[in-house]
C-alpha cells in the first residue's frame, strides 16, 4: 500500500467514522413530521461481523410500528384476543406497562394462510403517537385512546363508531392518530363528521367535517403555500383541510380499489399518492388558489401497497409493486416525471425511512439494509438479519438507534460504534 493510499484510507475512516449526530425523538407514525425522515445523520456502518443489536423482545402479532420518546418505545401488539398498547424501555427493551384495548376480531386479514410469503399472522395495524406525557392510540375498531405515558392509564377515549356514526373499512382501521399543535386528528366518522379533531389534553371535540369513507392511509400534516393543512387520502381521493378548523381547502380525484394504505408524500406544493389493487400513482401540484393540478398519473404502475416512500433531493425512495412478497423492489423515482432511476429487487412490501442521506430499509422478511439515497445507482452500505417473522411495519429511528419489529419480535440496533 502506498503512502497516498494509506493517507486516503485514514482520511476516509475519519470522515466516515460511524457516528450519529443531532439526536431526535420519533414521536408519530413515520417520524415527528410524518414524512419518514429523521434529522439525525449516520456515518459508515460496518456490519460485516453482524450488527450491534442492543436488545430483542417479543412483539406478538401486528404491523404497528414503534414510536420513541423520553426513553420509551411504544407499539401495539395482540395477546389473548386483545390489542394491547405496550411501552418498553428504549435502552433495554424491558416492558414498562401495557394497556389492553379492543378485540382482535378483524374484518378479514392475513391470518396464517394465503399466498406464499403472506403467511405469519394478523394483528394491529395502527401506530401510536407520543406527545409530552400522553400516548395516543387509534385501534382497529375506531376507538381513540389517550393514555398516560408514565403508567399507561386511560385518561380519555372516544368510540368513533358509537359516538360519531363511524364507518370502518374491510380489514379494519390501520390509520394512526396525527398530532398537530393542540389537536389529535383522525378519520373514520360518518356523514358531516368523517374528519375529526380533538383537544389533545382534554379530549373534547374541536372540529368535525366531511362526508368521506375511510382508507388505510394515515393522514399527513404539511404546510402548503404557507397554510398548515391536514392531507387525507380517502376513498373519494386526496383532500386538504385547514388544520385549525377542518375546512376543506382543495381536493383531487384519485381512484380507490379495495384498499389505499400508503400515506400522501408532500414536497413543497407537490403531493404524491399511490395505491395498489390496479390503481397506480399520481403527482399533483397544489396552486395558491386551492386547485390540485395533476402533473402525471401512471395506471397500475409505481404502486405502493402500504410502503409509503420518502423524498430526498427531488426523488422518491421506497418499496414499489403490489403483492410481491419477498420480491418487491426498492426503487428511486424522479418525483417530477415518475421516471424510475433504479430498482433493486428482493425486499418485499416492507418499509423504509431516511436518516440524513441514508435509507434504512426493512424487508418483509426482517432484513435491514442501509442504502445511500442517491439517484445514480443502488448503493448498499450494510445489511443484517434483524428479526424473525413478518415485517409490514415501518422502522423508527431515535438517538442513533434503529427500532424494528415483526409479528414475532422486536430489535433495537445501534448504528454507531
Amino acid at each position: 500500500m502506498t503512502r497516498f493510499t494509506k493517507l486516503s484510507s485514514t482520511i476516509a475512516a475519519i470522515c466516515l467514522s460511524a457516528s450519529t449526530v443531532h439526536a431526535d425523538n420519533w414521536t408519530q407514525y413515520r417520524g415527528p413530521a410524518g414524512d419518514g425522515i429523521s434529522k439525525e445523520t449516520v456515518g459508515a456502518v460496518d456490519w460485516s461481523s453482524g450488527a450491534k443489536i442492543l436488545w430483542k423482545g417479543p412483539t406478538p402479532l401486528g404491523f404497528s410500528s414503534f414510536v420513541i420518546a423520553d426513553g420509551r418505545a411504544v407499539t401495539v401488539i395482540a395477546e389473548n384476543k386483545k390489542e394491547i398498547c405496550v411501552a418498553l424501555d428504549a435502552k433495554s427493551g424491558k416492558e414498562l406497562w401495557r394497556t389492553p384495548m379492543g378485540s382482535t376480531q378483524y374484518d378479514g386479514g392475513g391470518g396464517d394462510s394465503g399466498a406464499e410469503g403472506n403467511r405469519g399472522g394478523d394483528g394491529p395495524r395502527s401506530t401510536p403517537s407520543i406527545d409530552g406525557d400522553r400516548v395516543y392510540v387509534y385501534d382497529a375498531h375506531l376507538v381513540l385512546y389517550c393514555l398516560d405515558a408514565q403508567k399507561g392509564k386511560v385518561l380519555w377515549s372516544h368510540n368513533i363508531m358509537a359516538d360519531f356514526e363511524g364507518r370502518n373499512i374491510k380489514w379494519s382501521n390501520a390509520t394512526s392518530p396525527v398530532i398537530e399543535g393542540d389537536l389529535v386528528i383522525v378519520a373514520g366518522g360518518g356523514a358531516g363528521k368523517s374528519l375529526l379533531a380533538f383537544d389533545k389534553t382534554k379530549g373534547n371535540l374541536v372540529w368535525q367535517s366531511g362526508d368521506e369513507k375511510l382508507t388505510h392511509a394515515t393522514p399527513v400534516a404539511a404546510t402548503i403555500h404557507g397554510k398548515r393543512q391536514i392531507l387525507f387520502l380517502m376513498q373519494s381521493g386526496l383532500i386538504g383541510v385547514d388544520a385549525p378548523t377542518g375546512k376543506e381547502i382543495w381536493r383531487a380525484k384519485f381512484p380507490f380499489s379495495t384498499s389505499t394504505a400508503a400515506s400522501p408524500v408532500v414536497s413543497g406544493n407537490f403531493v404524491f399518492c399511490s395505491a395498489g389493487y390496479g390503481v397506480g400513482a399520481s403527482l399533483f401540484e397544489i396552486d395558491a388558489d386551492g386547485n390540485a393540478n395533476e402533473i402525471w398519473f401512471q395506471a397500475n404502475e409505481l404502486m405502493n401497497h402500504w410502503s409509503t416512500p420518502v423524498i430526498h433531493d427531488g426523488h422518491l425512495y421506497g418499496i414499489f409493486e403490489f403483492k410481491k412478497y419477498g420480491k418487491a423492489p426498492l426503487q428511486c423515482v424522479e418525483l417530477k416525471t415518475g421516471e424510475i432511476k433504479w430498482a433493486e429487487r428482493g425486499f418485499g412490501p416492507g418499509n423504509c425511512i431516511l436518516v440524513g442521506d441514508r435509507l434504512m430499509v426493512l424487508s418483509d422478511a426482517g432484513e435491514v439494509a442501509i442504502v445511500q439515497a442517491t439517484p445514480d445507482a443502488y448503493r448498499e452500505l450494510a445489511r443484517t438479519k434483524a428479526v424473525e417473522g413478518k415485517c409490514w411495519s415501518t422502522p423508527a429511528f431515535a438517538n442513533g438507534q434503529l427500532y424494528v419489529r415483526s409479528t414475532k419480535e422486536a430489535a433495537c440496533i445501534d448504528v454507531g460504534n
